[in-house]
């Protein structure tokens, strides 16, 4: 059931504390990590502590939660100092998405050109 923790899901053990990770923010509603395999200086996940497949069904299921993930998103490049940076959800494997449970990626540190490589 969305947003409810799914014991198959890496993310959601993280939020319950079971799986390691470099947490540089944490609010009621979100928890934002360090990716562990950075794709620029700056790689930082953000994700909403309940579980929803992906940032379509986040938007449809809680739209006030999408919208706590993307203000994280902010203070992530705030504390991180970034004056530029990209925000990603990917949605699909075709698009990259390999955790089930909706996530932003937040990218800074070096010039991001568009379209991305």
């Amino acid at each position: 059931m969305a947003g409810e923790p799914q014991d198959d899901c890496l993310f959601c053990k993280l939020v319950a504390g079971t799986v390691p990770a470099t947490i540089v923010r944490e609010s009621d509603t979100t928890v934002a990590f360090r990716d562990i395999n950075p794709q620029a200086p700056t790689h930082i996940l953000v994700i909403p502590k309940a579980h929803y497949e992906n940032a379509a069904s986040l938007a449809t299921g809680a739209p006030e939660l999408a919208a706590d993930v993307l203000r994280e998103t902010q203070a992530v490049a705030d504390d991180e100092k970034l004056e530029s940076y990209r925000t990603i959800f990917n949605t699909g494997s075709g698009a990259g998405q390999t955790i089930w449970h909706a996530h932003a990626h937040v990218l800074g540190g070096r010039g991001l050109e568009w379209p991305p490589g």
